[in-house]
């Protein structure tokens, strides 16, 4: 599977849409097994220069890391509130449907399903 390059990758993380040839790594990216760290981490690249920032302010270090620690928590708080709709608006934008699962999952569950129904007919 082709990965994009750093440049592509951080303007991924921005919000950009990358090449048709990626698109396959976009889907991994966005359903696969590790899908929510990644997008934890996609979604935090942004913020690392008003991270960095925060170093200018006035003060002395520990209020300094304060500040970033404050930030972090309030960003991991809205980027793990809006992970679903999130996702959804990355893999309409990149041409998959805005309820594409994991294959993996969705194979688990379609398992679950038949047992449960094997057991328990209507």
């Amino acid at each position: 599977m082709k990965r994009p390059n750093p440049i592509q990758w951080l303007g991924y993380s921005c919000g950009r849409v990358l090449p048709e040839d990626l698109h396959e790594w976009v889907r991994n990216d966005l359903t696969g097994t590790w899908a929510v760290p990644r997008h934890i981490v996609r979604q935090l690249v942004p913020l690392v220069p008003v991270f960095a920032l925060a170093f200018l302010l006035p003060g002395e270090l520990w209020l300094k890391l304060a500040v970033i620690l404050l930030g972090l928590l309030l960003a991991l708080f809205y980027i793990v509130a809006y992970m679903p709709m999130n996702r959804a608006h990355r893999l309409v934008k990149h041409g998959f449907p805005e309820d594409l699962e994991n294959p993996a999952r969705a194979a688990r569950r379609a398992a679950e399903r038949a047992a449960y129904e094997a057991q328990y007919p209507h």
